[in-house]
């Protein structure tokens, strides 16, 4: 599958476009020439270190030697492990460590990593030209992700090369068409899962990817690239979206055929709002945790209206070809359509399981029995139910669910309230731990568009009492992570320091 739906495309748009440009990174465009040279004089210094480890770390910048190295890492038969180089030093040794990495590729050779060698791939010879592919198994990892832990230590998800092949190969079967002709974003950082849709689809076709340097206001950054450089295609979060909308009466972005939104919930009328941005383009809201590879729904919006949703936010459709979906109880036992629960996945997309984690794969994966077989699931922790059209609808994480005063709270259901009384402003509700010691829910609001005096007495019309919220924040912007996501944790934090 790796072989056939990731490295064949590569390999077949760099003889067949090497004139053409594939990366634009801040004001350089690189061709598919250049690229090879890179990929094969980083390929070349792998190779000569006698690597042992099958795991090479790589410190995400955003330079062509970065993208460049993952595609060596790929065909010497290796994985990559990348840390984003604003990371405390400390947290990615103990990312390198946690995977067994013995070689790290740093393009600017900015960090030390005492306990590992570093190879400089910025201040690299050229060699000769190699991009012959090794050949490997399926089974062996094409990366490994590593996202905070609950107990403090990072948690590693490997996703083999058979999961990243059978996404891909799913990825082409929703339909999309792309060409060398294409222009397509690129705005996730390399330590997020869907960085690499973002780079591996167009490379695949031979089409130009337009990155985001570090250190630039992503959302503003990508409207300019969209804009002046006629973009056709690109994934977003919907916070980056959202970022925009004060300028949404100024923004006609006509050239961008397929518009992705993921990575979080997707406010059915912040979509209603952008598709009239984008006039032309196909949008899809997909979605996936990173253990099961990328995606593995999605959902078309209907530019008529005819969008399912729940809470305000779209449904999240259907899976991928090849993927499976089942929803369950608390016990794992599988529910009926209609009955919200945990949502399952299985299929080839999804990871062998944590690394160096047998505890959390215990607790995570759940062999269920269908059709007479043993099938293998992720639970993602995510609460939805199927529709009786098949359709999977989203009512946000399980561990967004708490408890007040011994009652089981949706923290999305107040959200739904509150964006509608304030005229869709957005919203986040969180639950923090008040002086008393108590649980309690907070409202964020951004940049309302009505006083929120009225909003409680609004709620206390729609939910229980002990759904309202004790505090009431108005925020002129709600901050992002680095992947252009709403933090919650940041606004959480700010609330616990009140």
């Amino acid at each position: 599958m790796f072989q056939k739906y990731v490295l064949d495309p590569i390999l077949s748009t760099f003889t067949k476009f090497k004139g053409r440009n594939s990366f634009l990174i801040g004001e350089t465009f690189y061709t598919y020439n250049d690229l090879i040279q890179y990929v094969s004089k980083i390929r070349c210094e792998i190779r000569r270190r006698h690597n042992r480890s099958k795991n090479i770390g790589l410190v995400a910048n955003d330079d062509i030697e970065t993208y460049s190295a993952i595609i060596a890492i790929w065909l010497e038969g290796y994985a990559y492990v990348p840390v984003h180089p604003r990371y405390p030093e400390e947290r990615s040794a103990e990312v390198f460590k946690q995977a067994g990495v013995e070689l790290v590729a740093d393009s600017l050779g900015e960090n030390t990593y005492k306990d590992f060698y570093v190879v400089n791939t910025g201040k690299l010879e050229p060699s000769i030209l190699d991009i012959a592919p090794k050949g490997v198994s399926d089974s062996e990892l094409a990366y490994i992700l590593f996202t905070s832990g609950s107990t403090g230590s990072p948690k590693g998800v490997p996703i083999t090369r058979g999961n990243l092949g059978s996404f891909m190969k799913s990825f082409w079967e929703v339909g999309f068409k792309i060409d060398e002709n294409d222009r397509c974003l690129q705005c996730f950082d390399l330590t997020f899962d869907v960085s690499v849709q973002s780079f591996l689809v167009p490379l695949s076709k031979g089409a130009c990817i337009y990155t985001i340097p570090h250190g630039q206001i992503k959302p503003g950054y990508a409207y300019t690239l969209m804009d002046e450089h006629k973009l056709t295609f690109g994934a977003m979060a919907p916070s980056m979206i959202r970022f925009l909308r004060p300028y949404f009466d100024e923004i006609k972005l006509p050239n961008i055929k397929y518009n992705i939104l993921t990575a979080e919930a997707s406010p059915l009328g912040l979509l209603e709002e952008w598709s009239r941005c984008v006039p032309n383009a196909e949008i899809y809201d997909f979605y996936g945790p990173t253990e099961a590879t990328i995606y593995c729904t999605y959902y078309k919006f209907d530019r008529a209206g005819n969008n399912k949703h729940l809470n305000g936010m779209i449904s999240i459709g259907r899976p991928l070809n090849g993927v499976r979906a089942i929803i369950t109880d608390e016990e794992g036992f599988r529910l009926p359509n209609g009955k919200k629960g945990e949502l399952c996945i299985s299929g080839p997309q999804i990871t062998p399981g944590y690394w160096n984690n047998i505890e959390k794969n215990v607790t995570a994966f759940l062999d269920k029995e269908i059709e007479g077989k043993s099938v293998r699931f992720y639970r993602t922790g995510d609460l939805c139910y199927f529709d009786p059209d098949g359709d999977i609808m989203y009512s946000g994480r399980l561990d967004f669910q708490v408890k007040i005063q011994g009652f089981r709270v949706e923290l999305g259901e107040i959200e739904h309230h509150a964006r509608e009384y304030l005229k869709g402003s957005d919203v986040v509700a969180i639950a923090f731990r008040n002086s008393s010691g108590n649980d309690a829910i907070a409202l964020f609001v951004e940049k309302p568009s009505i006083k929120t005096e009225g909003l409680s007495d609004y709620l206390k019309s729609k939910i229980p009492y002990y759904m309202i919220p004790s505090r009431i924040v108005e925020k002129d912007t709600f901050p992002l992570n680095s992947n252009g996501k709403t933090d919650r944790n940041l606004l959480r934090k700010s609330i616990e320091n009140m």
